[in-house]
């Protein structure tokens, strides 16, 4: 999305009391209401047809930027405060289900990782039709889940274009996102990395490539699997030009000055 972000002078939602615990249902409607307003008040139709140009869906899309975006979910959790997680994820939950391109941005950010249960996150992968809600949805929310390696695998080996996008980029949040994961919980990626390599769909060989290069700059271990992984890659699947293509991509930057010193020392 296009940067740029709501004049600081004005507050994205005004400040409400907190409700009784009855009234809870109608204040997580009620809530998303107006966070949906506030979206549609920073529409920006120019920016959409933009969006549509990087292979963002239009269906649904505001264009309101992604600064924006997170200045709103910001704002709600500063004014919502601490123990207002259960609120939070009821209304992720229908930020989601309005199908609003960027409501569904601000679900996943919204959204309290200990919460979110298996049914949900295959709900919402299912739903999945633009590669940066599928980025935000698995690099703000799904990856904090304790679900996220398994389901990293699985979604990997699944038909769905975003589905199984989804999971080659849980691979790279968690690469990246969680620093006191040994390297045998990355090794397990590996496979399914090599195995969906020629998968040509645009969204999903360059979520297989990331997920590469993200795993072999973790450390050096991981880096030198990495690059032997590339290398089987480009001599099993020669004849498949997206297996080139994520090979030979991961190769130039694993094998470059800047990352082999990184790694060297870890």
């Amino acid at each position: 999305m296009r940067t740029g972000s709501c004049p600081p002078s004005e507050p994205l939602v005004s400040k409400r009391p907190q409700t009784a615990p009855g009234e809870s249902a109608h204040a997580a409607e009620d809530l998303a209401r107006e966070l949906l307003g506030a979206l549609e008040s920073h529409a920006n139709h120019s920016n959409a047809e933009g969006m549509a140009r990087y292979g963002i869906s239009p269906e649904g899309t505001l264009g309101v930027s992604m600064p924006a975006v997170r200045e709103l979910a910001r704002d709600t959790k500063r004014r919502l405060g601490r123990g207002s997680e259960e609120l939070r994820h009821v209304v992720a939950g229908e930020l989601w289900a309005s199908g609003v391109h960027e409501a569904r941005i601000l679900a996943a950010l919204l959204d309290v990782p200990a919460l979110v249960d298996e049914a949900q996150m295959e709900r919402w992968a299912l739903d999945l039709d633009s590669w940066d809600v599928c980025d935000q949805l698995c690099g703000s929310l799904f990856d904090k889940s304790p679900l996220a390696w398994d389901k990293a695998v699985a979604w990997s080996g699944r038909d769905e274009e975003f589905v199984k996008r989804a999971g080659f980029v849980l691979m790279t949040q968690l690469a990246v996102h969680d620093k006191r994961a040994d390297d045998d919980s990355f090794r397990p990626f590996f496979d399914p990395i090599a195995r969906e390599c020629t998968d040509d769909r645009p969204m999903v060989k360059k979520a297989v490539n990331w997920a590469l290069r993200q795993i072999g700059k973790r450390n050096n271990a991981l880096h030198a699997e990495a690059i032997a992984v590339a290398e089987r890659i480009l001599a099993e699947h020669s004849d498949s030009t997206a297996a080139r293509w994520i090979a030979r991509d991961a190769l130039r930057e694993l094998r470059s000055d800047a990352i082999v010193a990184r790694v060297s020392g870890r």
